[in-house]
């Protein structure tokens, strides 16, 4: 089966447009069809899981929930062989479930490609539980690499910009030590992207561990281009709250402040997917 054969169709949409409108929970209940029951031990991890980390305590909170009111959200899997099957979304549920001493769990079952597999992993984990900077970008690189992707159609498939995509892989050039910080939280994605430019990106990131340099002092330090007759830098506040919300939405995101008089904070996207994308994160509760 070719790359074009294996690509699949509105990527962009969500899960429900992945796993089937059937499958997609409302307001937190278990549908009522297009989903059966396994037992736990019938499952194992996907090998496209694009999370390597899972928290415990976020585990142990997912735990104590399923124990009161159970697996709402069933878990997509694909057919492996007899009584066993692959995990394709929802390996967080699954864990859950067993520390919760569950014996069966909700799922659907489909028969994915693998390049869908891995479409699928990261954009549940985008859309319900942020991977790290990171295991994000890996997971693109690996679209890109195995399955004959371009940054363009990787952006397509999840659902975000081509320059977030793009942004997103630069940071894997990153010296390792300086990508263990970022995996651990001691550096953020605004940190990281801030050190791409710079001459010694290591010895940045000790300054910034150390307090002696924040994330605006590290971009007034990184080397920018800039034309004769340009427009002036962008105040460095407004620009973190840009990059801020442009990280989390995957989304070129300006905001234009007029002092007194309030502003605007204007988010571009380029299909209808990516609105409706935007639109159900504004209307989550």
């Amino acid at each position: 089966m070719t790359p074009k054969e294996e690509r699949p169709r509105g990527l962009g949409r969500g899960l429900s447009a992945l796993i089937g409108d059937e499958a997609a929970p409302t307001r937190g209940e278990v549908p009522a069809k297009g989903s059966r029951t396994l037992p736990v031990a019938f499952l194992k991890p996907g090998r496209f899981q694009p999370r390597k980390a899972f928290a415990d305590a976020a585990l142990a909170e997912l735990a104590a929930s399923i124990k009161e009111k159970g697996v709402l959200t069933p878990i997509l899997v694909r057919p492996l062989g007899t009584d066993s099957y692959e995990i394709v979304a929802g390996e967080r549920r699954w864990r859950a479930a067993q520390l919760a001493k569950l014996h069966d769990v909700p799922v659907v079952v489909r028969d994915l490609a693998d390049a869908e597999a891995l479409e699928i992993a990261i954009i549940e984990n985008i859309q319900r539980a942020d991977l790290n900077a990171l295991e994000e970008a890996a997971a693109y690189q690996e679209l890109m690499d195995h399955f004959s992707r371009t940054q363009e159609q990787v952006a397509q498939d999840v659902g975000k910009s081509r320059s977030h995509v793009a942004n997103s892989v630069r940071l894997l050039r990153l010296p390792e030590p300086v990508k263990q910080w970022l995996r651990e939280g001691k550096l953020t994605a605004g940190h990281a992207r801030t050190l791409l430019s710079a001459a010694d990106p290591e010895a940045a990131a000790r300054e910034i561990l150390a307090g002696q340099m924040s994330v605006r002092q590290a971009e007034q330090h990184s080397p920018k281009k800039t034309k004769p007759g340009g427009k002036p830098p962008k105040d460095p506040n407004l620009a973190d709250l840009e990059a801020n919300i442009s990280n989390k939405l995957g989304l070129k995101t300006q905001i234009i402040h007029r002092g007194d008089k309030g502003g605007e904070v204007r988010i571009a996207y380029s299909s209808l997917e990516q609105l409706e994308e935007i639109t159900r994160r504004l209307s989550r509760s």
